[in-house]
């Protein structure tokens, strides 16, 4: 009596890669394009370390303060993080908000019963180290793992603040520039014709505007803001994202589903952005993180040129134009240009890695 007739090692191969071929085929664009992400092991590793940094900097009042998260005084708590006390909470003899460094008050909230939970750096974005024993700028110590500025400030409080305003300024800045770059690309690539003729010679002349000599003017007009800085690089940030929209839409508009569309009656704006946009949103999302990049950098340049943030911000910018001023205090120009150089490259490897996600010549494997 004859066996069962055994299977190639081909056969049983081509079965069990059956299944994974159909469970990939039946995933929706968007998890195969986050499948190909992942397999991109350093742009993801970038986009934990990026989310990882960049949650450290919003709860940056937790980690880097020079107030106590918690005190407990002649058995009453307080919560200096959100409500100032004066000094003669604590036995002082002013009515001034108390200085929770000052060696003063420090005894009297440590000793006695009493106790204070500090974060772990403590010094706060605009806290001066006036007990430092070395003139400032002085080099990493004890009490500042970092050092300290020319002004006296912790330099690693000013790299956590100043990051999260720079990747706050950025997302700010690539928001903005996403929602007109998609409104005016998608006019122009639909319509077409003397529509996208008049556009295109408007953003002609628009893009040949001096955009710093214009920062330049409207800084010696107006104070420095962080909204101003914004509004005024929005007007000229939106324009690269424009044209890959409008050449998107150009192509797009030509497919049957649209044809279609039109010959059921549907109204243009719902072709465009329930049918066209959908189809047309890998270049947007592929231009982000390079945005985003571009932004930081541009935030980062004007405060080099005191065209930035107001004076006292802690800033990226700010901090490496005081490592020019003072050379001999290279810990300032070095971590500063480590950390702005980190963090452009964490965003370069997320773009790298998103743009080859989104690639529909990419074949699944």
């Amino acid at each position: 009596m004859s066996g069962p007739t055994p299977v190639s090692s081909s056969t049983e191969a081509v079965a069990a890669a059956a299944p994974a071929a159909v469970r990939r085929a039946s995933q929706s664009p968007a998890a195969r394009a986050w499948r190909r992400f992942r397999r991109n092991r350093l742009g993801f590793v970038s986009l934990v370390v990026f989310c990882a940094l960049v949650a450290i900097s919003l709860f940056a009042e937790l980690i880097s303060n020079d107030k106590p998260l918690l005190v407990r005084y002649q058995g009453e708590f307080y919560v200096p993080m959100l409500h100032d006390y004066s000094e003669k909470t604590f036995g002082g003899d002013f009515e001034s908000p108390a200085d929770y460094l000052d060696p003063y008050v420090r005894e009297r909230i440590t000793t006695g019963g009493n106790w204070a939970i500090y974060t772990l750096n403590t010094y706060g974005s605009r806290t001066i180290a006036y007990e430092s024993k070395l003139p400032f700028p002085s080099p990493p110590s004890s009490d500042n793992w970092l050092g300290t500025d020319e002004r006296g400030r912790d330099m690693l409080a000013q790299l956590i603040y100043g990051f999260r305003l720079s990747v706050l300024f950025g997302l700010a800045l690539m928001a903005v520039g996403v929602v007109i770059g998609v409104i005016t690309g998608a006019i122009q690539g639909y319509f077409g014709g003397r529509t996208d003729l008049a556009f295109q010679r408007v953003i002609e002349i628009w893009s040949s505007m001096p955009e710093l000599y214009l920062l330049i003017i409207f800084s010696a007009i107006f104070a420095p803001s962080v909204a101003l800085l914004l509004l005024l690089l929005s007007l000229f940030g939106w324009m690269g994202l424009s044209d890959y929209v409008r050449a998107e839409f150009l192509r797009n508009r030509q497919m049957d589903y649209v044809k279609a569309a039109r010959a059921l009656g549907v109204d243009n704006g719902r072709i465009m952005w329930r049918h066209i946009l959908p189809n047309s949103l890998t270049p947007v999302v592929t231009f982000l993180p390079f945005r985003m990049s571009a932004a930081i950098l541009a935030l980062t340049s004007l405060d080099f040129l005191g065209l930035g943030v107001p004076p006292g911000t802690p800033s990226i910018g700010e901090l490496l134009s005081q490592g020019k001023e003072n050379l001999d205090a290279w810990w300032i120009s070095i971590e500063t240009f480590a950390a702005l150089v980190i963090t452009l490259l964490l965003l370069t490897f997320m773009g790298d890695a998103l743009r080859d996600a989104l690639d529909p010549r990419k074949a699944d494997t």
